[in-house]
């Protein structure tokens, strides 16, 4: 039997997509979703361009039928706009509220048809609770969902015999034709002697060579910077990479995700001059975000929420006191600044641009939705690198959670592609303090 999903509007505003993404059943718009989609329409975020997008969806679909009768959909669905239902509802829940007139629409359809499976889908977890607590089925939307224990994490480690170890520290190559098939393109490998465990290497799996090649580790550092442990030294490799376009870095507050992704880009823009310009960027939450309620001028607007990227910088130039930096602080941010080799900017103005021959870093991408990902992605231009770095478990965008952001969404998608490198860092080295609240708190 075909099964009725009643969705709400986070859902559209999360993918106006979605419509198309539930088969061969049918979908039921509440016209109070429809009005709550009106009221984003005018809305320069990318609320407002879903909504937008959505709406024109739904005008194009008139013409294949009327939308209170019901409009097919190419997948074979049914798509409807209800005007509501009049179920009776508990008194602690007043129907001047559009969440509780969509519940209300929910009872009445079950009433009218008991036998036909009707679900809620909607992306608010109270919103479900309520719907659940009715008797009413709920879900919630995630369409390419990967909770975080199960993410792609780049890393594997190998236990083999002790001469194969030493191969590969002489030939600076090892075929693996036992596990060559377990390896993802660009993925590190830690060997480890199986008769002495201390007798280690590092690697990664070139998909072109089809053999494990040493990682890149300078000499000097990275301005200044030096791997603590190998999931950074994996970093700074797919950082260092030219041939690896896109480079996703997750994990805990304090593992230095932020740090060595600015590094890298400091020396492969001003010291190596592969780049043309270092562009830091990082969302003003939400995506588009009007930033106007704050004081001051473009730029003193923007500090608070760029503040972050200013420290890493700061730091990688001593000029805290605390870094390490070749630099010194006599030559600092704001110089790169008026030499055109360092931009720092929200992502608010990302979205229509071109970005040729740029080292992109966007930090805190866990705040995207996939199509954030997908828009910030395509204005790569040729010659470009884009890093993207963020936390799961620390997002602060309520239409998306650790198991459907963009960040997780793009290291799923691209975790096989022989120009992406994925590292998932465990590792806080920030301070033993730090350490101890990601873990604890």
């Amino acid at each position: 039997m075909r099964k009725a999903f009643i969705l709400d509007t986070n859902v559209l505003l999360f993918d106006p997509q979605a419509i198309y993404k539930f088969g061969n059943n049918d979908l039921i718009i509440p016209i109070v979703v429809v009005e709550e989609i009106d009221r984003f329409k005018r809305d320069m975020s990318e609320n407002g361009r879903h909504a937008r997008q959505f709406s024109r969806l739904l005008d194009e679909m008139r013409v294949d039928g009327e939308l209170s009768k019901g409009a097919k959909l190419p997948n074979g669905g049914v798509l409807t706009v209800e005007l509501g239902g009049h179920a009776p509802l508990p008194m602690e829940l007043q129907m001047d509220k559009a969440d509780n007139r969509i519940l209300a629409l929910a009872i009445s359809l079950k009433k009218e048809q008991p036998k036909r499976p009707i679900v809620f889908v909607t992306k608010d977890t109270n919103l479900r609770i309520k719907a659940d607590a009715l008797g009413i089925a709920a879900e919630d939307y995630e369409p390419s969902s990967v909770e975080p224990e199960e993410l792609y994490s780049g890393t594997m480690t190998l236990s083999i015999d002790s001469h194969l170890v030493d191969e590969f520290y002489t030939q600076k190559r090892l075929v693996l034709p036992d596990a060559a098939h377990q390896l993802k393109a660009n993925e590190y490998v830690i060997l480890k002697d199986s008769a002495n465990p201390n007798h280690t290497a590092m690697g990664r799996y070139s998909r072109e060579l089809e053999c494990l090649v040493p990682i890149y580790k300078p000499v000097e550092g990275l301005w200044g910077i030096f791997p603590k442990n190998a999931e950074q030294a994996f970093a700074i490799d797919a950082l260092l990479n030219d041939d690896i376009k896109l480079v996703s870095l997750v994990g805990k507050a304090g593992t230095g995700k932020t740090l060595l992704a600015i590094a890298a880009g400091l020396a492969k823009t001003v010291d190596e001059g592969v780049y043309t310009r270092l562009l830091v960027s990082r969302p003003v939450f939400p995506l588009g975000k009007d930033i106007g309620f704050l004081p001051g001028d473009i730029e003193e607007k923007l500090n608070p929420w760029m503040q972050p990227i200013y420290d890493n910088i700061d730091f990688l130039f001593g000029a805290t006191g605390g870094g390490k930096g070749r630099r010194g602080a006599g030559k600092g941010c704001q110089e790169l600044m008026n030499q055109g080799l360092l931009q720092i900017e929200p992502l608010t103005y990302i979205r229509g641009r071109s970005i040729p021959q740029q080292y992109l870093i966007v930090d805190e991408a866990q705040n995207l939705t996939p199509h954030e990902i997908k828009t910030i992605v395509t204005r790569a231009g040729d010659n470009t690198k884009i890093v993207l770095t963020g936390d799961s478990f620390q997002i602060d965008n309520p239409y998306v959670d650790s198991a459907n952001n963009g960040l997780v969404y793009l290291v799923e998608r691209f975790k096989d592609e022989s120009i992406s490198a994925h590292v998932t860092l465990t590792k806080g080295e920030r301070s033993k303090l730090s350490e101890l609240a990601s873990n604890l708190l």
